[in-house]
């Protein structure tokens, strides 16, 4: 029914309603005793306004017979009154539930439309509170859903069981129940709880009326006053209207609930349908393009290359130095890729080395297939790295007998020994340096001391090839010869050496380096000194508990003279002094004789200003020089020793 039919209804009932008036008027009343009454029905007034007419005709003292006649038209306009009333309530009835069920047409809260309909109900019954149960099956009992007007908080947190109270007993009969005063009535099974909330809300008189689903109760609908009052039959069909809404505003949005609830899984079963669609593809797609790496001899890059592709992230290959020590040794250890922060490593090992990693940048959340992706490109790139290095170990051995012959001065060709190197992507006319490496470990027996220098020159062999240098086994460990870049030094190299070695063997490496040497093929024993003084550094290093490190001869200080197979004399004191002896020769100053001097008078300024014949200050001016030149730590004892041993061997120079 729409809303212009209910007003119409109220409009055509009115009509009638006046229209039986004026039928009744017909009748024999005289002096039109009507008139008064039809003017206060024509402006709506009160019950007790009707009373007036009568009471003023008495007063002025009219006939009895006109007395009578405004009592019949009293009495006419009485029923009329309540015909209206009455039509006018069922036609506000029909409107309220109208605008209930249009809101339940519409559902988009159920508390919303829950709560207008205890609003309506409790506006058109009149009553102080409305409110509404819902039955829980889980619990067996029901509990307040919504409530207006209740201002006690005990009663709007009410659990009723089945059979307690007025409201127990209509969810468990599915009929409806009144009361004109609940605390009086004696059929409603009272409990402590229950009559405490009541009493809290102060409530007197109560109706309820079940909200059904089929035959099955699902709670009940309640109107209630704070005074004694008897619901009529129009209003208990009312709120029983009301009920049937709620009931089936409930069943509406349960099966909406569920509609969505099963919308939203077939949505996630697509959406996981599809990712593993997805991942299978890519899966399939790497193996794919794997298999045709490894067919066509493709590298360890272009496998991280392909895997970048199928993951559409960064895949790179590392160094097993160059990548996370932590992660690295744990994906190593466990055989899966570890997570480091956002990346991923998998560990690229053969037969217990550490070959390298496979990094994946920038992708936390890795799929488990994709996880799986990144191992077995791992995988891939160690079989690619170990035939790669079964082809190299021809080149290697090629490399080690060309280092052998450098050693050895064998070969005195220099145009044939350029070639050789041109050959290995080698240039001897480039500034080298020869290093020592050894394993410190112990070996239990002669086989595992056999195998752990094997891998030692395999690592060597493999630094040298992707350095451009060569490598040798000899004398129980290996022989590296390395360029030497610009701006690196001996020291360093020797350092990086070391652990790189020691990290691709997961043994400790003691690397010790000569000085850069230069002219290899046109001086035949040059690297064979050099190895030399390489060999004594590693001796030093070991002899002073520095196992595991490397350095050069000009780490020693002036023990490097002795060390050095060429006494770098002029590198040593230029090194130690030649700040000082250049800013004499730029400037004419004589900072040199007043450093010998000063050493010489035992460093007392007094008696060196007297050897000098300066003044103190001049003295003490001259060491400010010094210091800001040597460095503050100039007069300790070690660096002392160094200056004044350089300055013995300046001046003899100069003497020379």
């Amino acid at each position: 029914m729409s809303r212009d039919h209910v007003q119409s209804a109220g409009r055509n009932g009115a009509a009638a309603a006046r229209a039986a008036l004026t039928a009744e008027a017909a009748a024999p009343v005289p002096g039109g005793a009507e008139a008064p009454f039809l003017e206060l029905l024509a402006r709506g007034a009160s019950a007790d306004a009707y009373e007036q007419p009568v009471l003023l005709a008495r007063a002025e003292g009219r006939p009895a017979e006109a007395i009578a006649a405004l009592e019949q038209a009293k009495l006419l306009a009485l029923r009329v009154r309540a015909e209206l009333e009455g039509r006018r309530r069922r036609e506000a009835e029909l409107s309220a539930l109208f605008e209930t069920a249009h809101d339940l047409a519409g559902l988009r809260d159920l508390d919303s439309v829950l709560q207008a309909i205890v609003q309506r109900a409790r506006s058109l019954l009149g009553t102080d509170v409305a409110y509404l149960s819902l039955n829980d099956p889980d619990r067996g009992d029901t509990y307040m859903r919504v409530t207006e007007g209740s201002v006690a908080a005990r009663f709007q947190q009410l659990r009723l069981g089945m059979g307690e109270g007025l409201g127990g007993l209509v969810a468990q009969t599915a009929r409806p129940y009144v009361t004109d005063d609940y605390f009086k009535d004696g059929r409603f099974q009272h409990t402590n709880t229950i009559d405490r909330g009541v009493r809290d809300e102060g409530l007197v008189a109560i109706l309820g009326v079940p909200l059904m689903l089929g035959h099955h109760v699902i709670g009940v609908l309640f109107a209630a006053d704070r005074r004694a009052r008897v619901f009529e039959r129009e209003q208990i069909a009312l709120l029983g209207s009301f009920a049937a809404l709620a009931a089936a505003a409930i069943d509406s949005a349960n099966m909406l609930a569920e509609t969505r609830t099963a919308l939203a899984g077939l949505e996630r079963a697509n959406e996981i349908i599809r990712d593993r669609s997805a991942v299978i593809e890519r899966a399939s797609d790497v193996h794919d393009r794997l298999t045709e790496l490894v067919l066509r001899g493709g590298g360890v890059h272009d496998v991280a290359a392909a895997v970048s592709q199928v993951l559409d992230s960064t895949v790179e290959f590392t160094e097993a130095g160059d990548a996370p020590a932590q992660p690295l040794e744990a994906s190593r250890a466990e055989g899966h890729a570890v997570r480091q922060r956002d990346d991923w490593i998998a560990a690229v090992t053969a037969g217990g080395e550490l070959l390298g990693a496979l990094v994946l940048r920038g992708h936390p959340g890795l799929d488990p297939v994709d996880q799986l992706t990144l191992e077995r490109a791992a995988m891939v790139t160690s079989l690619l790295l170990l035939a790669r290095r079964s082809a190299a170990e021809a080149e290697q051995r090629v490399r080690g007998e060309l280092l052998d012959d450098l050693l050895d001065a064998r070969d005195g060709d220099p145009r044939l020994l350029r070639e050789r190197a041109s050959m290995l992507h080698a240039d001897l006319d480039a500034t080298h340096v020869v290093l020592a490496a050894r394993l410190d470990g112990t070996a239990p027996d002669a086989d595992e001391e056999a195998a752990a220098r094997r891998r030692l020159w395999s690592a060597a062999s493999h630094l040298a090839a992707t350095r451009h240098g060569l490598a040798a086994a000899r004398d129980g460990g290996t022989v590296l010869l390395l360029p030497l870049s610009p701006g690196d030094t001996a020291t360093e190299l020797a350092r990086r050496t070391a652990r790189q070695l020691g990290t691709a063997v997961h043994e400790t490496v003691t690397v010790g380096a000569s000085g850069p040497v230069q002219h290899l093929v046109v001086h035949p024993d040059t690297v064979a000194a050099a190895y030399a003084e390489g060999r004594r550094c590693l001796e030093a290093l070991r002899l002073l508990g520095r196992s595991g490190g490397g350095a050069a001869a000009e780490d020693f200080g002036f023990l490097g003279l002795l060390l050095a197979g060429d006494r770098d004399i002029a590198g040593f004191v230029d090194r130690t002094i030649g700040e000082v002896v250049a800013y004499d020769e730029r400037r004419g100053t004589d900072l040199i004789r007043t450093l010998d001097a000063y050493f010489t008078c035992g460093m007392s300024p007094a008696r060196t200003k007297d050897e000098l014949h300066v003044h103190v200050n001049t003295v003490a001016q001259r060491l400010e020089r010094v210091a800001r030149l040597l460095g503050d730590d100039w007069q300790s004892p070690a660096r002392a020793l160094e200056i004044q041993l350089a300055l013995r061997l300046h001046r003899l120079s100069a003497q020379h």
